[in-house]
């Protein structure tokens, strides 16, 4: 681990994966991709990348679809064939690559802050907005 990388662990909802891997937490980012508002059900997604080498699999096996990206490019989508849970997404193929972990499966995501955010010509107004927001601190 370098001095910008942090150890992590996490898993999907219902516990059938469970992962570990180093990041660097300063590259933490929001997407605001269609893709990723279809794929989380809301506005935006968060992600901490980590290189395939440096994210181990503890328990579990995730289910793998291809979509193609408007980029263009095939896209691995790894997720919980049980529960569901987005795990990870990263290119098809290659050496080396680059896993875009699905940072609210990650256990340390509360000490985690975004310090970017990409696709943003895609976001909707009202995400920018959330603090201004009336917020209650749990549902009743």
């Amino acid at each position: 681990m370098s001095d910008n990388s942090m150890q992590v662990d996490g898993g999907c909802h219902c516990g059938a994966i469970k992962f570990t891997a180093v990041i660097n937490p300063d590259a933490v980012g929001i997407c605001h991709c269609r893709d990723c508002q279809i794929m989380s059900g809301t506005a935006f997604r968060v992600a901490a990348g980590t290189r395939e080498a440096d994210f181990q699999l503890q328990s579990g096996t995730p289910k793998i679809y291809v979509k193609t990206a408007e980029s263009g490019n095939p896209r691995e989508q790894a997720f919980c064939a049980d529960c569901g849970s987005h795990i990870y997404a990263t290119s098809v193929g290659g050496e080396d690559r680059m896993l875009m972990i699905r940072a609210g499966t990650l256990n340390q995501f509360g000490d985690l802050t975004p310090a970017r955010q990409i696709w943003a010509g895609e976001g909707h107004e009202w995400a920018q907005h959330i603090g201004d927001m009336p917020a209650l601190e749990k549902q009743s």
